[in-house]
């Protein structure tokens, strides 16, 4: 008798462990659910990020004493917006231009020897990079472009730069090629005389 109170005691402490481990293991289920339901919920209600352009406020008379003016959303938008708070944009894209995009493009060809000016393999990179500067600073202070100060900041370089690269004139083409094209309708002449003519005569026997 006491062998078999012992043996079915070991059951009920083993259903026991089960039935708390279960009971955990679901506890668990239902609050992991719970919190992720909350994040979403949380970035749910969070308004999505707009595309917009950024104020900022200025004292300069040509921005209305005191107001605010727009900026372009590029990540660079900041820091040429910040550089132009007490200036007119307009007068501030010409100073970064000149002291941005042309200085780093003058560096760039006074790196490179004279004589690969006329290179565009070389010089493309450069002048890519230069073209980029200009339209990024003009996005950012929600100016046009191109405009008649880039253009004459194109002019100047092709200018100083390109002048006296040989250009592709406008030649002859091979005799040979000439002989062909005064030669062909010469020859076609005839041939429709010939096919007139005898076209001409079958009529007149069918007649």
């Amino acid at each position: 008798m006491e062998h078999t109170s012992i043996t079915t005691s070991k059951p009920q402490g083993t259903l026991l462990f089960w039935v708390c481990l279960c009971l955990m293991v679901s506890t668990l289920h239902t609050l992991v659910p719970n919190e992720q339901k909350h994040t979403v919920r949380q970035t749910a209600s969070t308004p999505p990020t707009e595309v917009q352009t950024t104020a900022y406020t200025t004292a300069d008379p040509g921005h209305g004493n005191g107001g605010t003016f727009g900026c372009g959303n590029k990540s660079v938008c900041d820091l040429y917006c910040s550089f132009c708070v007490n200036s007119s944009f307009r007068t501030c894209y010409e100073v970064l231009v000149v002291h941005l995009c042309r200085y780093h493009f003058n560096v760039a060809m006074a790196s490179m020897n004279s004589t690969v000016w006329c290179s565009l393999e070389r010089v493309k990179s450069a002048y890519n990079n230069f073209t980029v500067c200009t339209e990024t600073v003009a996005d950012c202070l929600l100016l046009p472009w191109p405009n008649h100060f880039v253009e004459s900041i194109f002019v100047d370089i092709h200018t100083t730069y390109f002048q006296e690269c040989p250009t592709e004139a406008l030649r002859d083409p091979p005799p040979s090629i000439v002989l062909a094209l005064v030669m062909t309708p010469i020859c076609l002449i005839p041939a429709m005389v010939v096919l007139v003519v005898l076209k001409t005569k079958n009529g007149d026997r069918r007649s």
